[in-house]
């Protein structure tokens, strides 16, 4: 009977131990995926700007800024005209609706807090999904500009 318990024992501790080998796996973002976090740098100063998470729901991707890293961590949408107006920049959803075309997500919008203006968006990945190409552009993808942004961990 002991010999069976500790069979019992040993394989529960086995189990347990390969659980926890294969959660940190199961955790990390797919280097194929835009899923996860994600650090924006701003055009002029080439400093972060701010975090966003990239989440996937019902099939198309969201993007919400999960923390300013400038002085400006309080800042409100005063320029924007739907909803968000002068609602907090922090924990905005500003990125939605892409969906996979190819080897890009297109077909979005994306939101500049700073003048409250929606561009249409598509986004690719870029050195092996360590940086995200994002496109904001008016009407055709040639009439816009190209942010990169950089996969935190």
């Amino acid at each position: 009977m002991r010999t069976i318990l500790r069979s019992a024992a040993f394989g529960a501790t086995l189990a347990t131990l390969a659980a926890g080998l294969f959660a940190p796996a199961a955790s990390a973002q797919s280097a194929d995926s835009p899923v996860g976090l994600w650090k924006s740098i701003d055009d002029e100063t080439k400093q972060p700007k701010a975090l966003i998470r990239i989440e996937e729901r019902a099939g198309a991707l969201v993007g919400r800024i999960e923390k300013i890293l400038t002085d400006k961590a309080d800042a409100l949408c005063e320029k924007c005209t739907d909803a968000r107006k002068d609602k907090p920049v922090q924990g905005m959803t500003i990125l939605t609706g892409l969906k996979k075309d190819g080897d890009e997500w297109a077909g979005g919008e994306i939101l500049d807090p700073n003048n409250g203006k929606l561009y249409k968006a598509k986004v690719k990945l870029a050195e092996a999904g360590r940086k995200l190409e994002l496109r904001g552009y008016i009407g055709i993808p040639t009439l816009g500009r190209t942010q990169t942004w950089i996969r935190e961990n």
